[in-house]
């Protein structure tokens, strides 16, 4: 649990309501609430209501009894609100795009989202087969080199919030502490941070990552190229993706008048 959840002035059931909107994914074809419920850990009877005022906010949609339930028309303005107020995704389509095409890799934007990083951009290459990940899709802090990238770019304070949503018995905070210290290590002398092969979350995905301190928001975002292992070498990694996604996140840096970002929080 989270400092912010033991405030008298977090709003439990906005919380709730907000967990049943990110249970959806692009490649569902609407949510029942038994489905919701598996996905947010809620009650079934607590997911019901939650899906019902959200339905008639217009935040979720409901064509006819016992439909599914599918994102609605005011979760969509919301979204476009979003991406056109926050200035730097636009502008960061046709560089991770470019970088995507050049490299055969995915090009990924993530943020934190509670103990997860969630995909809230995907660049697939035009030209060649990638890994298939989806908007949405969350990716364990612990063991991504997208998570150990924002462990690495947050403040003291920043850290302290996102260890007490992903502590636990597997991941000591000693050890925490030691994967962002190697990370930020990473960012000093490389400008990019590939998370140890033995702490990866998966053995079928290779990444390498950039934090950017976006001045729209108050904690930095996560730049990220996967592909396999075998398209996508330690040594590839190092020597041309690594460079190659670092100068397109300065590059980024560039377009939107910011000075070139060092390192995080160490």
């Amino acid at each position: 649990m989270s400092d912010f959840e033991n405030d008298r002035r977090f709003a439990t059931t906005l919380a709730r309501g907000l967990s049943v909107l990110r249970a959806f994914r692009v490649s569902d074809n609407g949510l029942g609430n038994a489905e919701i419920a598996e996905r947010t850990g809620l009650p079934k009877s607590t997911v019901s209501r939650l899906t019902f005022t959200l339905q008639a906010l217009g935040y979720l949609s409901h064509a006819r009894r016992h439909d599914r339930y599918r994102p609605g028309p005011a979760l969509l303005a919301l979204g476009n609100i979003a991406s056109a107020a926050i200035s730097f995704v636009d502008l960061s389509e046709t560089l991770m795009q470019r970088l995507a095409d050049d490299t055969g890799t995915m090009a990924l934007l993530a943020v934190q989202d509670q103990d997860r990083m969630m995909l809230v951009k995907t660049w697939r290459p035009r030209t060649v087969a990638s890994i298939w990940l989806e908007i949405g899709h969350r990716l364990p802090i612990n063991g991504s080199s997208s998570g150990h990238a924002l462990m690495a770019s947050l403040s003291e304070e920043g850290f302290d919030r996102l260890y007490a949503e992903i502590a636990s018995d597997e991941l000591p905070r000693e050890r925490a502490i030691e994967m962002r210290r190697k990370a930020n290590g990473q960012l000093m002398s490389r400008g990019f941070v590939i998370a140890d092969p033995a702490d990866y979350f998966s053995r079928n995905v290779n990444a390498v990552s950039v934090p950017f301190y976006a001045r729209d928001l108050s904690e930095p975002v996560i730049f990220t190229c996967g592909a396999t292992p075998e398209d996508l070498t330690m040594e590839r990694m190092i020597s041309e993706v690594g460079p190659k996604l670092k100068t397109a996140v300065r590059e980024l840096e560039r377009m939107m008048g910011q000075a070139p970002s060092g390192a995080g929080g160490l």
